[in-house]
């Protein structure tokens, strides 16, 4: 097992890599924020299904007090609240898609309740993105999800994020 990644080193990294997402028109700042949210939305996410809070509740809740904040002792860059808000509410609105989505690419003996709750999170925001979002290019959130994988799990759950959100991606987008 290798040992997860840092989640300030993991941003690093997508911020270095991102540069194809709209690249003609987003800065660079922008699409660090937009990995922010994205880290945030699954944190929201995992939050959500553990303390069983509200989407509003919990969309507020990181506006007031997280975002512009720490995260392992690092300032945390800004986030895209919209985006984030987005993903949030786009997730728990459209679940019963987004879970099928992701159920046809388990095996066919495992069930999505089986999955760790963070790894949950990961691909049903991952999963969100592909299907409601065309105007952002699929390697850009494919590539986005799995290295935010790599910061909470080791290297198998995030080649399983690899090949879910890989085959939603073939089955959402044409």
């Amino acid at each position: 097992m290798t040992e997860p990644n840092s989640l300030k080193s993991v941003l690093d990294l997508l911020e270095a890599q991102a540069s194809g997402e709209s690249a003609t028109t987003l800065t660079s700042r922008q699409r660090r924020a937009r990995t922010v949210a994205r880290l945030a939305a699954v944190q929201a996410l995992y939050q959500m299904e553990l303390a069983g809070e509200g989407v509003d509740t919990v969309i507020e809740e990181f506006s007031r007090h997280r975002f512009d904040g720490d995260i392992e002792g690092q300032m945390l860059a800004e986030a895209d609240e919209a985006w984030f808000a987005d993903v949030v509410r786009g997730v728990v609105t459209e679940q019963k898609a987004v879970d099928a989505a992701i159920r046809a690419r388990l095996a066919s003996n495992w069930k999505i309740e089986r999955l760790d709750a963070t790894l949950r999170a990961l691909l049903r925001s991952g999963a969100w993105e592909l299907m409601r979002k065309p105007e952002v290019a699929l390697e850009i959130v494919i590539d986005e999800y799995v290295e935010l994988a790599k910061a909470f799990f080791d290297d198998a759950e995030a080649k399983f994020v690899n090949a879910a959100l890989d085959g939603v991606a073939r089955d959402t987008r044409s």
